[in-house]
């Protein structure tokens, strides 16, 4: 049964369920960020909890195939190491699980904050698709926007 469930699960399967499966969280994140199902699916640890239990099974998947974690190491050695490392796809799909985190919990983040500050959910809607597509660049927008509604400009928070 286990070599049935990694049979079905194969790299490009699971990065095909990582990228649609988050969708659900970024659609209630833009269009219904004050409701309850937010509070408890979106802005809570649970997909945070799925994506490393994806991660820990990956890892896991990844040393019985004999990876070399090592490697990954090499980006930091330069720019042509890196381009390296991303010929080979379970690098890059340990990478996409960080993009796919590292967004969603920003824009967890932008939602509660905005919430903080009594912040019209319209005004969200296009750093959050920003946030999604290109994370910092979100993220400065919405930044932008939160000075005038705390009426202070804050490096730290």
């Amino acid at each position: 049964m286990i070599d049935q469930i990694s049979a079905f699960f194969s790299i490009e399967m699971i990065y095909l369920w990582l990228t649609y499966g988050v969708m659900p969280f970024w659609f209630i994140l833009i269009f219904f960020p004050q409701s309850k199902i937010c509070g408890i699916l979106t802005t809570s640890i649970l997909p945070f909890l799925i994506l490393g239990c994806v991660y820990v099974y990956l890892i896991f998947y990844f040393y019985n195939e004999g990876y070399d974690f090592l490697e990954n190491f090499e980006l930091y050695l330069g720019i042509y190491n890196l381009a390296n490392l991303f010929e080979n796809e379970l690098f890059i799909i340990l990478i996409w699980i960080h993009f796919l985190s590292i967004n969603l919990f920003c824009a967890a983040w932008i939602v509660r904050d905005s919430q903080k500050y009594l912040m019209s959910k319209y005004l969200n809607i296009i750093p959050l698709i920003f946030t999604y597509f290109i994370g910092p660049i979100g993220l400065v927008m919405y930044w932008i926007i939160r000075i005038f509604f705390a009426k202070k400009i804050s490096l730290f928070d």
